[in-house]
């Protein structure tokens, strides 16, 4: 009779557990589209196994990367420190550490490199190391987690302010907010300009549902940006008739888009942190199921899967080059720089840089 007993009152504490248990998320309902899986253009492949890589001395997360106008490519990694490859070597040093978690990075066309830090806000860091607040709010709200930046001709800079809700330092990281805000789905991310003259911020777009790789495009008259929780992405107009507007350059993709960057040959590059998770798209409309998935313990959440997955779109957002690796040696690949004589891919976890020659795509 005890052990009975004992075990109605585990029961009905479980019960209680996952229904009332506050979590930091209130889902929303949305349609995600039917997922194809690995077919079509992004039919399976091995095109991204056995890549050479390059050392990070003990560094992890080379998130993104910016290429100087000497050749040097930097990279940012979780510890916030800021490494760098110079023409002809095969390993990255150090060089400085923003005190944050940088994210995206790009050069501008005086050579200070631009950071989207997701603790700091949006940095510049000048030729002599000095790191520079440029942005750390908007129209009086804070900026929560920076995540991608890229510059136009003109010197406007776009970046992007992921989730307004889940700040990595307070929610364990920046993997970690990043879930809260898929899962939650209410669209608390927003794409922003500043420019440097005025030093003011502007909010161009909200809504998005972790607002995440932004590139401008080739002729500037529009900006890509990557919509992660919605997996398409999306491109707002700048100038002309459209200015202001909004379309899916792609939608129902694979996997969560991360990265986009220009190629100097024309089109995107883009990178997938992970495959989609068939479980949590099919509680796409039950916003009170999402929740109790949260209270589980992590093991049995969705979850990133390791996959090594980049592709490369043209300006109409059709895919013309696939590269996956479906054995994940090289996991979390969140995008592409592309040089004269290869690529090289960046990952979320990874302690080292991928790279493959282009003789080789």
């Amino acid at each position: 009779m005890k052990i009975f007993k004992f075990s109605i009152l585990l029961a009905v504490a479980s019960a209680a557990y996952l229904l009332l248990w506050p979590v930091p998320i209130e889902p929303k309902a949305w349609l995600a589209p039917k997922e194809r899986g690995y077919t079509g253009p992004y039919t399976q492949n091995k095109k991204l196994a056995n890549i050479d890589t390059l050392s990070l001395q003990g560094q992890q997360g080379p998130e993104d990367f910016a290429l100087a106008s000497d050749g040097t490519i930097a990279t940012a990694t979780h510890s916030g420190n800021i490494m760098l490859l110079k023409p002809g070597a095969e390993r990255f040093e150090p060089w400085l550490n923003t005190g944050g978690r940088p994210l995206g990075i790009e050069f501008d066309k005086h050579g200070n490199l631009l950071v989207a830090d997701a603790e700091k806000g949006l940095l510049a860091i000048n030729s002599q190391s000095e790191i520079i607040v440029l942005s750390n709010e908007v129209n009086g709200s804070k900026i929560v987690y920076a995540d991608d930046v890229d510059v136009a001709q003109n010197g406007m800079i776009y970046f992007t302010d992921a989730t307004t809700k889940f700040s990595a330092q307070e929610f364990g990281g920046t993997l970690a907010a990043s879930l809260l805000e898929v899962i939650e789905h209410a669209g608390n991310g927003r794409l922003l300009a500043y420019d440097p003259q005025s030093k003011e911020t502007t909010i161009l777009l909200d809504g998005l549902v972790f607002a995440n790789g932004v590139a401008v495009s080739h002729d500037q008259q529009s900006l890509l940006v990557n919509e992660t929780g919605s997996y398409r992405v999306l491109r707002y107009w700048l100038s002309g008739p459209k200015a202001k507007q909004v379309d899916i350059v792609i939608d129902n993709l694979p996997g969560f888009p991360d990265n986009i960057a220009q190629s100097p040959t024309g089109g995107y590059w883009l990178g997938f942190a992970s495959p989609r998770s068939k479980s949590l798209d099919a509680l796409d409309d039950s916003p009170f199921l999402r929740k109790v998935m949260q209270r589980l313990p992590a093991f049995m959440r969705p979850g990133a899967i390791d996959y090594g997955h980049v592709v490369k779109i043209d300006e109409n957002g059709q895919v013309i080059k696939d590269l996956q690796d479906p054995s994940g040696a090289y996991p979390f690949t969140t995008g592409v720089l592309e040089t004269d004589d290869a690529i090289y891919i960046s990952s979320l976890t990874a302690d080292r840089v991928g790279r493959k020659k282009l003789t080789l795509l």
